[in-house]
């Protein structure tokens, strides 16, 4: 009885969670603006999202646009701080080791409304001009402690005189760097920079208080926006449902690499 009620809170709890997506792929297919309003097979809205014969089809392209190279920017810039900054964090010991890792899992655990409103309030205080560059760093500042998240394991199942052996062959600590530890930490880095990438992609809250007030749209506040006029624009249906895939598509290859390597280790 108890592994059938953990077998069916697991298939609800999957329901709950992949329901939406699936309704949202079907309801792709037809042409009704209403969500929901079954119209007929259709890919016109598919047409229309590449051909941008569309309503606001420039707001939309935009949004996506900035919402890409936002991600991009700050994934990458999250990607080396966060890998630095974990390398540091593991030569670290005792309470100082300690102290650094509870302040790098504030960001992760704090709301992102007080993060954003918190973010907001600094470059009003430093007259920072909020654009781009402020949306940026802020995606950095809560991009950065998922990467050191995922670089730390790495650096445990390092073994720890590779780096000094390095140094004593005549490698510089620059060199030994490059050539020694990231190739061993290459992995962590990958998966800190899917989720930094990730995190920008989903964020709302953040983006909204830090974009201020020149027009700047990511997705999140694009469909914000678009909400509150009414109704959602009915060719986001089709590009929720390409961005889903993308993502599932690249998780798979990532699992099947992983799992090839583990069987040539073993």
């Amino acid at each position: 009885m108890k592994k059938f009620l953990a077998q069916a809170y697991i298939w609800i709890l999957l329901i709950l969670l992949y329901a939406p997506l699936v309704f949202i792929a079907i309801f792709s297919f037809t042409e009704s603006r209403v969500m929901g309003n079954w119209t007929g097979f259709s890919t016109k809205l598919y047409a229309n999202l590449f051909t941008g014969n569309m309503q606001g089809s420039s707001s939309l392209i935009s949004a996506v646009e900035n919402t890409l190279l936002i991600a991009l920017v700050s994934a990458l810039v999250s990607m080396l701080l966060g890998t630095i900054a974990a390398i540091g964090i593991h030569n670290l010991h005792g309470r100082k080791k300690q102290a650094i890792s509870f302040l790098n899992n504030i960001p992760m655990i704090n709301p992102d409304v007080i993060t954003g409103v918190s973010l907001f309030l600094l470059f009003v205080f430093l007259h920072i001009s909020q654009g781009y560059v402020t949306v940026i760093l802020a995606h950095i500042s809560f991009g950065t402690p998922y990467v050191v998240l995922s670089v730390l394991p790495k650096l445990r199942q390092m073994n720890p005189n590779i780096y000094e052996a390095a140094l004593d062959l005549g490698a510089t600590p620059s060199q030994a760097l490059w050539k020694v530890l990231v190739p061993q930490l290459r992995p962590g880095m990958v998966s800190g920079f899917i989720l930094a990438f990730t995190m920008s992609l989903d964020d709302f809250a953040v983006t909204f208080f830090t974009r201020g007030t020149i027009g700047l749209d990511t997705l999140s506040t694009y469909i914000y926006t678009d909400a509150r006029k009414g109704g959602l624009t009915p060719e986001l249906r089709p590009l929720m449902t390409l961005i889903f895939l993308i993502i599932l598509i690249l998780l798979i290859v990532i699992n099947v690499r992983q799992a090839k390597a583990k069987k040539q280790f073993s």
